[in-house]
């Protein structure tokens, strides 16, 4: 026993001693590299409530590209091509500058606490066990980004090694080249971009704008050809300003904060409001209008010859004396209540509780908003804009509702999931994506919606079915924090109230609200007069009874 207390101890006291000297060595470094506070941190661990919706779209299935995923046993099988990457990138610097692979790693290595500064989460590898892990995932991801890269306006991409080929499909069809895609564009799965500039710079012996222009023309190249969306032209300036590959495809697909357009897209009024619900706001005027408009209709109709004995019925003293029983007495008058009114405060508790449940799992909150397909039928017209998501527009004297064209495949849902997730993590602004797939799944319910839109010029896929498509955006899931984007928000308010003052939705609204949620009343006092009736009208046959109702008879002819 004294002997395990005192190699606990021992052990401990090593433990100790290795801990400081780590954090010596990393202070050194630090003193020799310079400070890293101006380093932002920019891969980020997906939160948890989004991942735990569907792991598999945040977790890398062939191919880790950085530390967070580097030691998982499945995704070893694409070491030998990332090997071969780097053999194949070494011996063309022996060619040329006599570098080997070590040169490009002791290059790296002077960066260690920048590179450790990029990342959220802790790196628990030495700094040469992460220098040879950056250098060798560089060379692989800068041979594949390298297929992208356009010689010029109009030409092919770039010719794609012998070794890639089986990795590099333009037409999409290999399955390997789409998991590739996927894998480049989760938010755990990058390594910074400014390692593939050093890289580049060590590689070739012009200047830093010429690597600039190459690296700008791949990344740039490569997320053009995989966005949902319409991308805006990207700078060199603005791809180097970039951390990873998947921010350079934020921020092609999504306007930056300190642009102009943005500015105008997030301008508000000062009485925006955040719309709960499509309840039209002026409801109550348009109910009396209808009220109005049907109680003229119906003194018409009682008015013509075939309903005259019935506006005598109605006229009559026993009906008046019916009317005028006590029905305030208090048994009566919640009896009425609770027959009239029982299906409508059962359903508001319903939708009390429901709202309660959701209110607790931020994960449910859903845009309310109307689906496609209703908004059609209500007479909004819907066409695609020329522009991203900064084009969504509402025109309320037309009822055109403009949405940006958007193509999906394969590899759209991975890629969607992950801008969101990005977005939540290390937006400065609005979340402006993440309002826009909100949108997307508060408008799209059933296939009909996905195929209303497909012909209408704004979705375009290649998945098996519409189907398919509108459970995609079903299941994406919803923001975890309260998400505002006055531009978004003021469109859809917008919609709303169009959708709300729809002659078809008011008139739904008045029978469900006046017909529908009374039925059981009006069954009741429905069964209770032509009871009435049906005594009086036996107690006639006896008695004759026509002088004290003072009925008369209507005229012949």
């Amino acid at each position: 026993m004294r002997y395990r207390r005192e190699a606990s101890a021992s052990s401990q006291s090593l433990d100790e001693e290795a801990w400081v000297i780590q954090i010596r060595h990393h202070l050194e470094q630090e003193e020799i590299e310079g400070d890293d506070n101006g380093v932002p941190v920019s891969i980020f661990t997906v939160p948890k409530p989004l991942s735990n919706i569907k792991p598999e779209a945040f977790t890398p299935q062939l191919v880790g590209i950085g530390p967070y995923h580097h030691c998982r046993p499945e995704l070893y099988e694409m070491q030998r091509y990332k090997l071969s990457a780097a053999r194949r990138a070494q011996k063309q610097w022996g060619k040329l500058h006599c570098y080997k692979l070590q040169s490009v790693v002791d290059h790296i290595s002077k960066f260690e606490s920048r590179v450790r500064a990029c990342y959220h989460r802790y790196l628990d590898f030495s700094g040469e066990t992460l220098a040879w892990m950056m250098a060798v995932d560089a060379c692989f991801l800068l041979e594949f980004l390298k297929a992208y890269g356009r010689r010029g306006e109009g030409e092919s991409f770039a010719r794609v090694s012998s070794r890639m080929e089986n990795l590099v499909d333009f037409t999409r069809r290999k399955s390997a080249h789409n998991a590739i895609i996927r894998d480049l564009m989760m938010m755990e799965n990058q390594i910074p971009l400014f390692l593939l500039r050093k890289r580049l710079e060590l590689e070739n012996s012009w200047g830093s704008n010429q690597v600039e222009e190459d690296l700008a023309s791949m990344v740039s190249g490569f997320c053009a050809e995989i966005s949902p969306l319409k991308v805006k032209p990207f700078s060199d300036k603005e791809v180097s300003q970039s951390g990873h590959l998947l921010e350079v495809l934020y921020r092609m697909m999504v306007p930056w904060p300190n642009s102009q357009e943005d500015q105008e897209f997030d301008q508000a009024e000062p009485d925006c409001i955040e719309p709960e619900s499509y309840e039209p706001s002026t409801a109550g005027c348009c109910d009396r209008e209808l009220l109005s408009s049907l109680r003229e209709l119906f003194s018409s109709v009682m008015s013509s010859p075939p309903f005259r004995p019935l506006q005598s019925l109605l006229n009559s003293r026993p009906l008046k004396v019916l009317l005028k029983l006590p029905w305030n007495i208090p048994f009566l008058k919640t009896l009425i209540v609770y027959l009239i009114f029982s299906d409508k405060s059962n359903e508001e508790r319903a939708s009390s509780n429901v709202e309660g449940s959701i209110s607790k799992a931020p994960l449910m909150e859903e845009l309310h908003i109307p689906s496609v397909t209703d908004l059609c039928n209500a007479g909004v017209t819907l066409s695609p804009s020329t522009g991203g998501i900064s084009s969504i527009q509402f025109d309320p004297a037309s009822g055109s509702l403009s949405l940006p064209s958007i193509s999906l495949d394969c590899n759209s849902e991975i890629i969607i999931r992950n801008l969101v997730a990005f977005e939540e993590a290390s937006a400065p602004g609005p979340l402006i994506f993440t309002r826009y797939t909100e949108l997307m799944n508060g408008i799209i319910d059933t296939k009909r919606d996905v195929a209303l839109m497909r012909e209408r010029g704004i979705l375009v896929h290649h998945l098996k079915s519409d189907k398919v498509v509108a459970e995609l955006w079903n299941g994406m899931s919803r923001t975890v924090s309260h998400n505002k984007v006055e531009g978004l928000d003021r469109v859809i308010e917008e919609v709303n109230k169009y959708y709300g003052r729809s002659w078809r939705v008011v008139m739904a609204k008045f029978l469900r609200r006046y017909v529908y949620g009374w039925w059981r009343g009006l069954t009741v006092v429905a069964t209770v007069v032509l009871l009435l009736f049906t005594g009086m009208q036996a107690f006639c046959s006896v008695y004759v009874c026509r002088r004290w109702l003072s009925i008369t008879a209507a005229p012949a002819g």
